[in-house]
This record gives C-alpha cells, structure tokens and sequence, in this order.
C-alpha cells in the first residue's frame, strides 16, 4: 500500500502568517528608527533563518519550516517577486530624465563603470576561495562585479518620498540616475544569466539572440496591443484588468525563463512596456501592489533569509576580512563613483555627497540578484550570505546618511543656505530631514 501524499497545507496555514506577521514588525520597527522598512523586513528573514532561530532552536525552526514545505514557500515568494518587479518596471518613469539627461547619464554610468571595475579586480582574488566547484572564472567575475554595482530603485523612491524630497531639483536628478542605473544593471543582470545558465558561448549567444527577438516582440507587439487595450480600460471592469495584468506578467516571466534570462526579467519587461496614465491600470496596480508586497514579498525574505547563515563566517577570520573588503569594494565604487561624477557635474559636493548616498543604496534590488546567483550556482552560500550583509548594511547607511548631507546649513555659510532653499520643499525647511522617517 502506497504512502499517502504529502499534503503542505496545514504547514503553510502556521509558516505563512508567522512570516508575514514578523516582517511586517521588523518593517514597522524599523520605520520608527528611520529606516527603509525593507531593512526591518529583510533582517527579519535572516533571524528566522539559521543565522538565529536555527542556531537557538534548531528543533523549533525544523517544526516551523519542515524541509517538504520549503519549495512552496519558495514558490510562493516567488510569485509575490515576479508581480514586485512587474511594479518596478511600470514605476520606472524615464520622464525624470528630463532636464537632467545629461547629469543623469554620466552619474548613474560613473556609478556602474567603477564598481564595475573594483568589483572585477575583487572577484579575481576570491576566485579560488568562493568560486562553487565547476563555475567559470567569467562568469563569477561578471556577477561579482555587477553585484557591485546595483541600486534599489523602489526603496531610493520611497526614501525620497518620505522625506518630502522627490518633486526637488535634487531628487528629481537622483530618481534619473537610479532609473538610467536600473535599466544598465538588469540588462547586466541578463548578460550574466545568458552566460551562467549556457553551457557554451554558442548557448549564450543563442541566448541573447532569443533575447533580442522577445524585446522586439514585447516593444513593436505586446507594447501597442496593451496601449490600445487601455484606452479602452475605463469600460471594461477592473478585476478583468488585474487578471491580465498578472496573467502577462506570468507569461513574460515564463517566456525569459524558457529563453535561459530567468523569468524576473521578463515580469520586469512586461512592467515596462505596460501603459502609463489609464486609471484603470493604476488601480489595478496598487491593488496588486497592496497584496504582494505585504503577504507574498515577506515569503521572499524569509527564503532568502532561510539561505543566509552568518555561522558560516565565525571562527574564519579570513572570510570576514573577505566580507570587510565586499563592503567597502561596494561603498568606494557605487557611493564615491557618483560622488565624483555628480561633482564633475556642477553639483555642491552636498549634493553630489547626498547623490552618492542614495545610489548606494541595494535594498531589495540586490536581494534579487543575489538569489538569481545562487540559484545559477555562481556563487556559494557563504559568499551569499557576506553579499546578504552588503546589501544590509548599504541600504541602512542610506538614511542617516542623507539626514546629515541635508542638515540646515549653518547660518554664516550663503553657498550651503543657498543649496538647502534650492533642493529642501518648504515644508521641510524648519526641521531637519531625520525628523522624516523613511521606508519603502
């Protein structure tokens, strides 16, 4: 007589609502300290994980998340990262670039072209130490050094928003860099996972060939069908809406997944080319947007956290020193090479700091490619969970960081009063920007 099936049911009906609950008291915790609530969300995946919860009571997180329920909430994170990059992709607003074309080229690339290089130089010297068994010195090379150089568009947005910044002359060139930067680091992004998941250089060039013939399709096709579907959108009935919006996002998904680019690129895509300025889309949007993000996005940072074991750097003093060069490999590149670019520019170096800032920003972004490494097998799990921490710690440097690049100027310096009526809205200039919390 045959065993009864596996049912994950009863497991996920005690996993999924004590993910969602801790997440969403880390986030609402870390928003009162001033932080991105990303930040409190993704600490909170990693306590829940080995680094924590395993370590003090291995027992108990065995009960709370069995081996067999792990690819459901996998998959279900997943499901809830997919319709988060299709919300990153219909949020990138190219417009912001606008006035600040120029700045905005030469800052985001400068802020890529550095970390890009250090980044590089780096992962040849942790070659032999991380690189997995089997893995190509370019590959590894490629998604170290494109690591390096990512910033959280969504939660750089949300910080600006907060703070009463993001209609400035300031945030406005910073929302331009970040968009220029997103869109370099996911075609980036895509060349490593052409090349990772391809078995020959042949392989990767049939990959980038489909590649080519799906951004065809999905700019002179898709982009026109959605654009004359939505000016119709006002009579059709909302939920139908909601209902395309995810079914396209799946597909895309599913297409860049067959082609060998993994399936975010193509939720990511299918964001892009969706139509801005319907009102049905943008409800069907944040309809989406109020489910995903707050129940499913949480089942992502506990996976991700459940692969972060920071026991995997103790007692080596070596891998931390290692995790110490990561770290300021990825605050030179991305947080000096815009610093320097935004000063080259024109900008006060207060501002050019405060650029620098923000696009060191990783957040959730990084969170991404990270999982898209491991899961290509270009990276191990120790080198996972020191890139984990990068991304950590760079994200939380954001906000205080910018809250004191943008403190009131001090009374006998005109060129810094000057700067803070220019970049500062006026609701903001009595009190200083740490009073705004900041999240995303």
């Amino acid at each position: 007589m045959s065993a009864p099936a596996f049912d994950p049911l009863p497991d996920l009906l005690i996993a999924v609502p004590v993910v969602i609950a801790a997440c969403r008291a880390g986030a609402v915790l870390f928003r009162r300290l001033g932080q991105p609530p990303v930040i409190g969300e993704i600490t909170l995946g990693i306590l829940l994980g080995p680094s924590l919860l395993g370590w003090l009571s291995p027992s108990f997180q065995h009960w709370l998340f069995p081996p067999e329920v792990l690819p459901y909430v996998g998959a279900l994170g997943n499901l809830g990262l997919l319709a988060f990059m299709f919300l990153v992709g219909l949020e990138l607003d190219l417009s912001a670039l606008r006035g600040h074309g120029r700045s905005a080229v030469a800052v985001s690339q400068a802020s890529i072209s550095l970390p890009l290089a250090l980044g590089s130089l780096l992962a040849l010297g942790m070659y032999g130490t991380f690189a997995p068994e089997g893995v190509g010195r370019l590959p590894f090379v490629l998604f170290i050094a494109v690591s390096m150089s990512i910033t959280a568009f969504p939660v750089l947005a949300r910080i600006l928003t907060d703070r009463g910044m993001y209609n400035t002359r300031l945030g406005s060139l910073a929302m331009a860099c970040a968009a220029v930067d997103d869109v370099t680091a996911w075609c980036l992004l895509a060349v490593v996972a052409a090349v990772g998941a391809s078995g020959s250089l042949q392989d990767a060039a049939l990959t980038a060939l489909w590649s080519v013939v799906f951004l065809t399709v999905m700019l002179l096709v898709v982009r026109p069908l959605l654009a004359r579907a939505a000016e119709r959108a006002s009579r059709a009935v909302e939920s139908t809406v909601l209902v395309v919006l995810f079914s396209g996002l799946c597909l895309s998904a599913f297409v860049t997944d067959r082609i060998g680019i993994h399936a975010l690129f193509g939720a990511f895509l299918f964001g892009v080319v969706t139509p801005r300025g319907s009102r049905t889309v943008e409800i069907s949007a944040a309809r989406l947007r109020a489910f995903t993000v707050p129940v499913l996005l949480p089942l992502f940072f506990v996976s991700t956290g459940l692969k972060t074991d920071v026991a995997l750097l103790t007692g080596n003093s070596a891998q931390w020193l290692w995790a110490a060069a990561v770290l300021a490999v990825a605050a030179l590149g991305k947080w000096g090479g815009s610093t320097a670019a935004a000063r080259l520019a024109g900008e006060t170096w207060r501002d050019a700091m405060s650029i620098g800032a923000l696009m060191n920003c990783r957040g959730l972004t990084e969170l991404v490619a990270l999982n898209l490494g491991l899961q290509l097998g270009v990276i191990g799990p120790a080198l996972f969970t020191i890139l984990v921490l990068m991304a950590l710690l760079t994200t939380a440097i954001t906000s205080p960081a910018l809250t004191w690049f943008r403190r009131p100027p001090v009374p006998d310096d005109p060129q810094d009063a000057s700067a803070a009526s220019q970049n500062l809205p006026a609701a903001s200039q009595p009190r200083p920007a740490a009073s705004s919390p900041s999240g995303v």
